[in-house]
Protein backbone atom coordinates (compact mmCIF):
# COMPACT_ATOMS: atom_id res chain seq x y z
CA UNK A 1 0.00 0.00 0.00
CA UNK A 2 1.49 3.29 -1.29
CA UNK A 3 2.38 5.78 1.91
CA UNK A 4 0.57 9.24 1.92
CA UNK A 5 1.94 11.45 4.11
CA UNK A 6 0.10 14.21 5.39
CA UNK A 7 3.16 17.42 5.24
CA UNK A 8 5.17 17.78 1.84
CA UNK A 9 9.10 17.21 2.16
CA UNK A 10 11.10 20.03 0.43
CA UNK A 11 14.90 19.45 0.19
CA UNK A 12 16.60 22.96 0.60
CA UNK A 13 19.74 21.59 -1.87
CA UNK A 14 20.70 21.06 -5.86
CA UNK A 15 22.80 18.84 -4.88
CA UNK A 16 21.82 15.46 -7.15
CA UNK A 17 23.31 13.21 -5.11
CA UNK A 18 21.38 14.14 -1.35
CA UNK A 19 18.16 13.58 -4.06
CA UNK A 20 19.50 10.64 -5.23
CA UNK A 21 20.35 9.41 -1.35
CA UNK A 22 17.22 10.14 0.22
CA UNK A 23 15.10 8.56 -2.35
CA UNK A 24 17.28 5.00 -1.78
CA UNK A 25 15.79 4.85 1.57
CA UNK A 26 12.26 6.09 0.37
CA UNK A 27 11.64 9.85 0.55
CA UNK A 28 11.14 11.47 -2.88
CA UNK A 29 11.07 15.26 -2.21
CA UNK A 30 8.28 16.75 -3.59
CA UNK A 31 10.28 19.71 -4.19
CA UNK A 32 14.37 20.50 -4.57
CA UNK A 33 14.92 24.23 -4.13
CA UNK A 34 18.74 25.60 -3.76
CA UNK A 35 18.69 27.84 -0.72
CA UNK A 36 20.82 30.56 -1.75
CA UNK A 37 23.10 31.41 1.61
CA UNK A 38 26.42 33.46 2.49
CA UNK A 39 28.42 30.26 3.26
CA UNK A 40 31.36 32.55 4.62
CA UNK A 41 32.80 30.89 8.28
CA UNK A 42 32.41 33.32 11.26
CA UNK A 43 35.50 34.13 13.00
CA UNK A 44 36.81 31.03 15.06
CA UNK A 45 33.33 28.97 13.88
CA UNK A 46 34.74 25.22 14.08
CA UNK A 47 34.52 22.96 11.08
CA UNK A 48 31.72 21.17 12.94
CA UNK A 49 30.22 24.16 13.90
CA UNK A 50 29.66 25.65 10.24
CA UNK A 51 28.16 22.70 8.68
CA UNK A 52 25.47 22.33 11.12
CA UNK A 53 24.58 26.21 10.71
CA UNK A 54 25.08 26.09 7.16
CA UNK A 55 22.53 23.14 7.68
CA UNK A 56 20.20 25.16 9.32
CA UNK A 57 20.55 28.46 7.66
CA UNK A 58 19.73 26.88 4.81
CA UNK A 59 16.27 24.90 5.78
CA UNK A 60 15.48 28.38 7.43
CA UNK A 61 15.63 30.26 4.24
CA UNK A 62 13.23 27.85 2.62
CA UNK A 63 10.95 27.31 5.11
CA UNK A 64 10.24 30.91 5.29
CA UNK A 65 8.61 30.55 1.93
CA UNK A 66 6.76 27.11 2.86
CA UNK A 67 6.05 27.14 6.59
CA UNK A 68 3.50 24.23 6.53
CA UNK A 69 5.94 21.24 4.94
CA UNK A 70 9.16 19.58 6.18
CA UNK A 71 12.30 21.61 5.35
CA UNK A 72 15.00 19.52 5.05
CA UNK A 73 18.73 21.16 4.79
CA UNK A 74 22.21 19.75 4.57
CA UNK A 75 26.06 20.93 4.28
CA UNK A 76 29.14 19.59 4.10
CA UNK A 77 32.76 20.87 4.95
CA UNK A 78 35.72 19.13 3.96
CA UNK A 79 38.84 19.40 7.09
CA UNK A 80 42.57 18.84 6.86
CA UNK A 81 44.97 19.54 9.46
CA UNK A 82 42.18 21.67 10.80
CA UNK A 83 41.94 23.94 7.73
CA UNK A 84 38.90 23.77 5.50
CA UNK A 85 39.08 22.33 1.67
CA UNK A 86 36.90 24.93 -0.79
CA UNK A 87 34.25 23.32 -2.62
CA UNK A 88 36.33 23.19 -6.11
CA UNK A 89 35.34 25.69 -8.65
CA UNK A 90 38.27 25.79 -10.60
CA UNK A 91 40.98 23.56 -11.48
CA UNK A 92 43.21 25.64 -9.21
CA UNK A 93 41.09 24.01 -6.16
CA UNK A 94 40.90 20.81 -8.00
CA UNK A 95 44.87 20.89 -7.85
CA UNK A 96 45.08 22.26 -4.43
CA UNK A 97 42.50 19.89 -2.58
CA UNK A 98 44.33 16.65 -4.14
CA UNK A 99 47.52 17.61 -3.15
CA UNK A 100 46.53 18.32 0.14
CA UNK A 101 44.74 14.98 0.37
CA UNK A 102 47.14 12.72 -1.40
CA UNK A 103 48.79 10.56 1.31
CA UNK A 104 46.94 11.93 4.15
CA UNK A 105 43.66 11.92 6.70
CA UNK A 106 41.34 14.30 7.09
CA UNK A 107 37.53 14.88 8.16
CA UNK A 108 34.06 15.22 6.53
CA UNK A 109 31.64 17.31 8.34
CA UNK A 110 27.95 17.10 7.42
CA UNK A 111 25.80 19.01 9.20
CA UNK A 112 21.92 18.31 8.58
CA UNK A 113 18.66 19.97 9.68
CA UNK A 114 14.85 19.40 9.61
CA UNK A 115 12.19 22.66 9.83
CA UNK A 116 9.03 21.54 10.82
CA UNK A 117 6.07 23.29 12.85
CA UNK A 118 8.78 26.18 13.43
CA UNK A 119 11.09 23.58 14.74
CA UNK A 120 14.27 22.95 13.88
CA UNK A 121 16.35 19.72 14.48
CA UNK A 122 19.83 19.31 13.50
CA UNK A 123 22.40 16.95 13.74
CA UNK A 124 25.99 16.66 12.72
CA UNK A 125 28.15 13.55 11.78
CA UNK A 126 32.14 13.30 11.56
CA UNK A 127 33.71 10.97 9.14
CA UNK A 128 37.61 10.28 9.11
CA UNK A 129 39.33 9.09 5.90
CA UNK A 130 42.40 8.39 4.65
CA UNK A 131 43.34 9.04 0.46
CA UNK A 132 46.49 6.66 -0.27
CA UNK A 133 50.08 8.19 -1.66
CA UNK A 134 48.84 9.74 -5.30
CA UNK A 135 51.23 9.45 -8.44
CA UNK A 136 51.18 12.86 -10.41
CA UNK A 137 49.87 10.74 -13.03
CA UNK A 138 47.00 9.69 -11.20
CA UNK A 139 46.23 13.36 -9.75
CA UNK A 140 46.34 14.70 -13.60
CA UNK A 141 44.32 11.88 -14.53
CA UNK A 142 41.50 13.01 -11.87
CA UNK A 143 42.21 16.77 -12.42
CA UNK A 144 41.13 15.64 -16.06
CA UNK A 145 37.99 13.94 -15.01
CA UNK A 146 36.26 17.21 -13.94
CA UNK A 147 34.56 14.77 -10.83
CA UNK A 148 35.66 17.25 -8.46
CA UNK A 149 33.95 20.39 -10.04
CA UNK A 150 31.29 21.47 -7.81
CA UNK A 151 32.05 19.01 -4.63
CA UNK A 152 33.64 20.13 -1.02
CA UNK A 153 36.86 19.18 -1.04
CA UNK A 154 37.30 18.40 -4.66
CA UNK A 155 35.82 15.14 -4.56
CA UNK A 156 33.01 12.54 -4.08
CA UNK A 157 33.01 9.20 -3.07
CA UNK A 158 30.45 8.29 -5.29
CA UNK A 159 32.94 8.37 -8.30
CA UNK A 160 36.53 8.23 -9.24
CA UNK A 161 37.88 9.39 -6.08
CA UNK A 162 36.30 6.38 -4.60
CA UNK A 163 39.04 4.30 -5.51
CA UNK A 164 41.67 7.00 -3.71
CA UNK A 165 40.25 5.74 -0.19
CA UNK A 166 42.38 3.40 2.11
CA UNK A 167 40.03 3.54 4.84
CA UNK A 168 37.37 5.24 6.20
CA UNK A 169 35.89 5.17 10.00
CA UNK A 170 32.30 6.86 10.30
CA UNK A 171 29.32 7.39 7.21
CA UNK A 172 29.48 6.48 4.01
CA UNK A 173 26.52 8.56 2.95
CA UNK A 174 27.59 11.48 5.09
CA UNK A 175 31.02 11.87 2.91
CA UNK A 176 28.55 12.10 -0.32
CA UNK A 177 26.61 14.75 1.51
CA UNK A 178 23.95 13.22 3.79
CA UNK A 179 23.82 10.72 6.73
CA UNK A 180 21.33 8.84 5.87
CA UNK A 181 20.56 7.00 9.43
CA UNK A 182 20.61 10.33 11.27
CA UNK A 183 18.18 11.91 8.41
CA UNK A 184 15.88 9.08 8.44
CA UNK A 185 15.00 9.34 12.10
CA UNK A 186 14.69 13.31 12.12
CA UNK A 187 12.03 12.59 9.13
CA UNK A 188 10.03 10.06 11.03
CA UNK A 189 10.58 12.15 14.03
CA UNK A 190 7.91 14.71 11.91
CA UNK A 191 5.58 11.88 11.17
CA UNK A 192 7.00 11.16 7.57
CA UNK A 193 7.27 7.84 6.73
CA UNK A 194 9.22 6.59 3.36
CA UNK A 195 6.42 6.37 0.28
CA UNK A 196 8.45 5.16 -2.56
CA UNK A 197 8.62 1.03 -2.30
CA UNK A 198 12.02 -0.09 -4.16
CA UNK A 199 11.16 -3.47 -6.04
Amino acid sequence: MQVVNAHRLILASASVWRRELLCNIGYEPDLVISADIDEAPRPGESHRLLSVRLAVEKALVIAEKYPSDVVLGADTVVSISNKSLPKALTVDDAILCINKLSGRRHKVYTGVAVVYNGKVTSRVVATTLKFKRLSAEEKDSYINSREWYGKAGGYGLQGYASAFVEWLGGSYTSVIGLPLCETYKMLMGCGLKPTVQKN
